[in-house]
């Protein structure tokens, strides 16, 4: 069911979602937190499909935020129109949609407030341009957990910069999600015979992929070896961490990409395998990272201090590569 409020209120927003909560018997018992997410207008709907496949995992109310780019012209008329989702609308969630106009777009803070579920945690996720300090931003003094993504700015590396001197316990970004199976594989890697000391680590990727960053500090913290990462400039689009190399005595393991699902696995003395690795889908970065709200010491860690510890990157000209994504 789909109730839109054209020119609203918050006020009257809440007294609407008791309405059909009483008329229709959707309950907030057992939502488990509230999602925030912050948009430009006429780009919430990949957000809010993402957050409704995520809800079937983490039963929540999402609360989405839309307001003019800050590139844009501003919308001199204040207004706030609403809609409501519910039921197979909005998966296993309540959905809010706040597009806000001119001065009324100015206090996002307060037009969540009323709208939040009591006693339930609060998560704020900005898929696209997020603030230079979330933490200090309106929706992220609210929250708990704050989800960036560095691949979704303008400048994806001078972002991850950025986060180095602006992180505070609770940020958290998709380029360090879309890590987690190329960091599951190397793990599984190193964790089998011989059992020999990494000596170096080469990491490649598109020159847009924070990604492949991340993955170079992380190792070169890990292994405590010096890691040397190439940046390549895309010829047809193409974007994500490429391949991996670590080398050590009896030879160098190679993790590389083929296509956009599909990695070889090269190690010495053994077969070569073919190893899926698909492209984490939005849905897949934010389940996991609703999945515990706790700090990720990890990743600060490897913001704070792994990053600052990289040498600088080799960058390529322009090549076709095959596969995309992290």
């Amino acid at each position: 069911m789909i109730v839109d409020l054209p020119n609203t209120t918050t006020s009257n927003i809440s007294k609407t979602l008791v309405k059909i909560r009483e008329e229709g018997g959707v309950v907030a018992l057992g939502r488990v937190l509230t999602l925030v997410i912050s948009t430009e207008l006429g780009h919430e709907e990949e957000a809010i499909e993402a957050a409704n496949d995520a809800s079937r995992e983490h039963p929540m109310r999402v609360i989405v935020i839309s307001t003019a780019s800050v590139h844009s012209a501003p919308d001199d008329e204040p207004r706030l129109d609403a809609q409501i989702r519910v039921g197979g609308d909005a998966g296993a969630s309540e959905v809010v949609v706040l597009k806000a106009y001119g001065d009324a777009a100015s206090d996002e803070e307060g037009l969540v407030t009323g709208l939040l579920l009591s006693d339930a945690p609060v998560v704020a996720w900005w898929p696209g341009e997020a603030p230079d300090v979330v933490s200090q931003s309106p929706l992220g003094r609210i929250a708990q957990r704050r989800i960036t993504d560095a691949a979704a700015q303008r400048d994806p590396q001078g972002f991850l910069t950025n986060l180095t001197s602006s992180y505070a316990p609770g940020d958290t970004d998709f380029s360090w999600t879309r890590l987690t199976l190329w960091r599951a594989q190397l793990a599984a890697v190193l964790d089998q015979p011989p059992y020999e000391s990494i000596t170096e680590v080469e990491v490649h990727g598109s020159a847009d992929s924070p990604s492949t960053t991340l993955l170079a500090a992380w190792l070169q913290d890990q292994l405590q070896v010096n890691a040397h990462y190439e940046l390549v400039t895309p010829a047809h689009g193409s974007s994500g961490i490429q391949g991996v190399r670590l080398h050590r005595a009896s030879g160098v393991i190679e993790l590389e990409r083929v296509s956009a699902n599909i990695a070889t696995l090269v190690q010495p003395n053994q077969p070569t395998h073919d190893i899926s690795l698909p492209r984490r889908s939005l849905r897949d970065c934010l389940a996991e990272e609703l999945r515990g709200l706790d700090p990720d010491d990890l990743f600060g860690e490897v913001i704070q201090h792994g990053l600052g510890r990289l040498e600088e990157p080799t960058h390529t000209a322009p090549i076709a590569i095959r596969g995309a994504g992290a």
